[in-house]
């Protein structure tokens, strides 16, 4: 718009002010060239985790998820873990996620049942502004833990926090049941530890050994039980019949001379046919089909 009066004639509008505002993205041009810029400057600082660092593509990442739950950016790179591969949420953010989004009350949490024993549980709940409805999450109890194995992995901190682990756990399934939006589909750091046998290296982030999440497969039922137990190569004394599986069929030395005779047999009959089949006559073209050669 033309300025109109004397005042705007003399102090026009910035040049920045006349630019159009950008929005941070990654399907338009001046989106993304905005979010990397951003990005940049997050990987070029010290206080992001390490696995941020000199890494611009993952603070493009943490930037895009920060935006889609309105978080700050530098919070979730502080409390994105990544394990196994994957992102995954701290079991801390992701309730404080849930008490900051203004669409509920905090979260507070329920003990159940004699401590220290398979009954003892946690449940997690919170009331709804909108509605003043009270949500109640589902229980999670120390025999749950155990059944699902997550108590008696090496180094569980169930075994050592268990009260702590029981609010954690059950704030992670009450965030998952009513604002799943918060959490963007994502496990927490906790649950991805006690599924895989997670172990945290020195730059914070979390590595699974690939065989302890390897089982073997029943081709029938497609069920992957146990892991099978490897026998060692370095024992040439082992004989093929100790290792044969309970209720597999071995033939017996006279069964293995019957089968070695048929197939003997069945040998020699197909020479034997090979020999008396004559091969077929060759046609003659006839003579119209004949070259001429003059």
């Amino acid at each position: 718009m033309a300025a109109t009066n004397l005042t705007e004639l003399k102090q026009p509008k910035a040049a920045e002010s006349l630019i159009p505002q950008v929005h941070v993205g990654f399907f338009d041009l001046q989106s993304f060239e905005l979010m990397l810029r951003i990005a940049k400057g997050f990987a070029s600082s010290t206080l992001v985790p390490k696995e941020y660092q000199n890494n611009p593509s993952n603070c493009m990442i943490a930037l895009n998820l920060a935006q889609r739950i309105g978080g700050d950016p530098l919070m979730v790179m502080q409390n994105l873990v990544v394990v196994y591969g994957k992102p995954t949420w701290s079991s801390q953010y992701l309730i404080a996620t849930a008490n900051m989004c203004g669409r509920f009350s905090a979260i507070r949490f329920e003990f159940f049942g004699e401590k220290n024993t398979d009954g003892w549980g946690c449940r997690a709940w919170t009331i709804e502004h909108a509605t003043g409805e009270k949500l109640v999450g589902s229980d999670v109890t120390i025999g749950i833990a155990k059944k699902e194995g997550w108590f008696a992995k090496n180094g569980s901190k169930w075994q050592s926090i268990p009260q702590q682990m029981l609010m954690y756990r059950s704030g992670a399934w009450w965030v998952r049941a009513y604002a799943p939006e918060l959490s963007m589909g994502l496990m927490t750091a906790d649950e991805a530890s006690d599924v895989f046998e997670a172990q945290k290296s020195s730059d914070g982030s979390y590595s699974v050994d690939i065989d302890s999440i390897k089982g073997s497969v029943d081709k029938s039922t497609g069920e992957i039980t146990d892991q099978p137990k490897q026998i060692s190569q370095d024992k040439p004394d082992i004989k093929p019949e100790e290792i044969q599986s309970k209720g597999s069929f071995v033939p017996s030395p006279e069964e293995q001379e019957a089968i070695r005779q048929r197939e003997i047999a069945e040998a020699e009959a197909y020479s034997g046919r090979q020999e008396e089949t004559p091969p077929p006559e060759k046609k003659k073209k006839p003579e119209s089909e004949q070259l001429v050669i003059e």
